[in-house]
């Protein structure tokens, strides 16, 4: 069965398969430029308001940074889709929380599978943003997730960067069929502005082709400025390097 694909800009995205919905990393408002500057404003609008995804059954957020994990995007999206359960990890629980959500609304992104239908089930891997880190309890603190659903397996790397201990948890759950990466990479110049990077578009498709990804949507390059890529690189680096996967720019069907 293919899942419809709803692209939201920056890592969000909503997917839909027999009649069930997950977001993940919804950003759906303005939030960081307003707490950061107008050089962090939308360079473009918000393709749906919170307000309108009335069909979420669980919402997936990596970590807790605005631009994943976002109050005026989270809160209206929870009103309208009041069956909607967050899964994330520590400092994701301690926002919601803060704002107000209800305990039984959420649940730790953990490491091991958990089925939230018969036809769903998912677990959270580490993120390197820069680099895996853990709390006191070790439970970690930015994570990826590996989701299975309708006979596929997706994978969503929220902000990493290329880490052995990304790639070898990744070696155990076995290719994904659709991997989505960031690409918006990290360098000196924006470390000295305080916006920290991800993977650059080679670093990848390197490591979509490790992983063996039949296919790769690239995420985190379309909305703020100091962070974009232009889309003929992306392209461009595709036709040249001839990579073995398919490139998916922002599809409407996986």
């Amino acid at each position: 069965m293919r899942i419809a694909v709803q692209c939201l800009g920056q890592s969000g995205f909503v997917l839909r398969s027999g009649g069930f919905a997950l977001a993940i990393d919804p950003y759906l408002s303005d939030r960081v430029a307003t707490l950061y500057g107008s050089q962090l404003a939308r360079k473009r609008m918000s393709p749906v308001s919170p307000s309108e995804l009335e069909d979420i059954g669980v919402l997936f957020v990596t970590h807790a940074h605005e631009d994943h994990c976002d109050p005026d995007t989270i809160l209206p999206l929870l009103e309208a889709s009041r069956h909607a359960r967050i899964i994330g990890p520590p400092e994701v629980m301690e926002a919601l929380t803060k704002w107000g959500v209800p305990a039984d609304r959420f649940q730790s992104a953990r490491e091991d599978w958990c089925a939230f239908t018969t036809e769903l089930r998912w677990r959270a891997v580490p993120a390197a943003h820069p680099a895996p880190e853990r709390d006191l309890q070790g439970r970690l603190r930015c994570v990826g997730y590996v989701v299975e659903w309708s006979g596929r397996r997706l994978y969503h790397a929220g902000d990493t960067s290329v880490h052995p201990q990304v790639l070898s948890k990744l070696a155990e759950i076995g290719p994904p069929d659709v991997a989505f990466l960031p690409v918006n990479e990290r360098n000196f110049f924006k470390d000295r502005r305080g916006i920290l990077g991800n993977m650059t578009v080679r670093e990848a498709f390197g490591m979509a082709e490790e992983i063996g990804a039949a296919a790769l949507v690239p995420i985190h390059w379309d909305l703020f400025e100091p962070n974009s890529v232009f889309r003929e690189e992306i392209e461009l680096l595709y036709e040249k390097l001839r990579p073995g996967f398919r490139l998916l720019l922002e599809p409407t069907e996986i």
